[in-house]
């Protein structure tokens, strides 16, 4: 029986190109999406009705995403894979960055909710049916702006941050039930709709400096992703992994 992965924000960008490979893989695929609904049907469209299925919910509302883990057990049966990588309200933008001396709080809250909130609602609602199941891969999506911040994406990078010791705490504890949670950060992508305000001098300024000489796609990341959702993960857990061509190095 084909397995299943939901990936969170998964209409457009990075979400959608991690979904369409683990279709490609054979899994049953779950788009989640808030605003774009048009784009969810489009991916499934692409990837096929009997194995896809869209559900619009919010991941910052508990109440949604125990309706959305429901609905998905109704369909296949069983959720083998989850990806976090819902962003809320969020672009790329180095010339309209606001400086921290312009911040407030309720910035830093908004990414927090987001990165943080939406993964724990996710990952505390789907937990009882991979513990039932005793497997199951948990990827959260982090940045490597957290090591090497190129631009001051204060909030965004605060909470891709606290995303790693939110993963490796679950790893810890969920390891005694076949459960791996693990993180990929990616470098700046070229292109999604969150980065596609971002300069050529900023794209310029990392493929220059990039071992790789190039700049990180979706694709790079998604892979990724789907090696470490997959079996051939299975060793592997606590650990953040990033995908940048090198820019950062462990």
């Amino acid at each position: 029986m084909a397995k299943t992965v939901l990936v969170t924000g998964s209409s457009r960008g990075l979400g959608a190109e991690i979904a369409l490979q683990f279709a490609r893989s054979g899994y049953n695929v779950v788009i989640n999406y808030f605003q774009h609904a048009q784009l969810a049907r489009q991916i499934i469209h692409e990837i096929g009705s009997d194995k896809a299925i869209a559900i619009k919910a919010d991941v910052r509302e508990r109440a949604a995403v125990d309706v959305m883990t429901n609905t998905i057990i109704d369909k296949f049966g069983s959720i083998d894979v989850v990806v976090n990588n819902a962003l809320v309200n969020f672009k790329f933008d180095p010339l309209a960055q606001k400086k921290f001396d312009d911040l407030t709080w309720n910035d830093y809250q908004q990414q927090i909710d987001g990165t943080l909130k939406g993964a724990f609602n996710v990952i505390q609602s789907i937990l009882p049916v991979m513990k039932k199941q005793r497997s199951g891969h948990i990827v959260n999506i982090g940045t490597n702006l957290f090591q090497d911040p190129v631009v001051a994406y204060h909030e965004y990078t605060t909470a891709k941050a606290a995303i790693i010791g939110f993963s490796r705490n679950l790893a810890v504890e969920l390891g005694e039930y076949g459960i791996n949670v693990n993180v990929v950060s990616g470098g700046l992508l070229k292109t999604t709709d969150a980065s596609a305000v971002t300069t050529p001098e900023v794209f310029n300024m990392i493929k220059a400096n990039t071992p790789l000489r190039k700049v990180t796609t979706p694709e790079d990341v998604a892979k990724c992703v789907l090696f470490l959702g997959s079996d051939a993960g299975n060793g592997i857990t606590g650990q953040n992994i990033t995908v940048d061509g090198g820019l950062t190095m462990n």
